[in-house]
């Protein structure tokens, strides 16, 4: 067997607002509860296990998604249509524009709990880049 990762536990105010904001950007289904989580799985079996901690002890994280091309145009019209702000850089600096790297599209977003959000269309490094890509 191979290894891959199979879970993550993503710390949230609000577990149930978390997962469902999440599962409601990127058309996925917000699984059953178990125990003290509410899990979003991707396709590829991952699954964000989200659980409600206090607020003081999240700590922001990154979390970036590769999907299609489709499934970035049905994603940004979620997001516009929810009024959430986006940027085309992890530092936030570019609000409402997109970037292109990797000759493909991405994007970044904030979840309810402050954990940075990226969704691109081609992996880091999977096209030759140039300078300011």
């Amino acid at each position: 067997m191979s290894v891959e990762l199979n879970h993550t536990i993503v710390h949230a105010r609000d577990n149930r607002e978390s997962a469902e904001f999440l599962a409601g950007i990127l058309g996925l289904e917000v699984g059953p509860e178990w125990g003290p989580f509410i899990p979003v799985a991707t396709s590829n079996g991952v699954t964000l296990d989200f659980a409600s901690v206090p607020e003081e002890s999240i700590t922001m994280q990154h979390y970036a998604f590769l999907v299609s091309d489709d499934e970035f145009d049905a994603a940004f019209e979620r997001i516009g249509r929810s009024g959430i702000t986006y940027y085309a850089d992890p530092r936030m600096k570019q609000p409402g524009e997109i970037n292109h790297h990797h000759g493909g599209r991405g994007l970044y977003f904030l979840d309810p709990a402050g954990h940075g959000m990226e969704i691109i269309t081609r992996p880091y490094g999977s096209h030759a880049t140039t300078p300011g890509s």
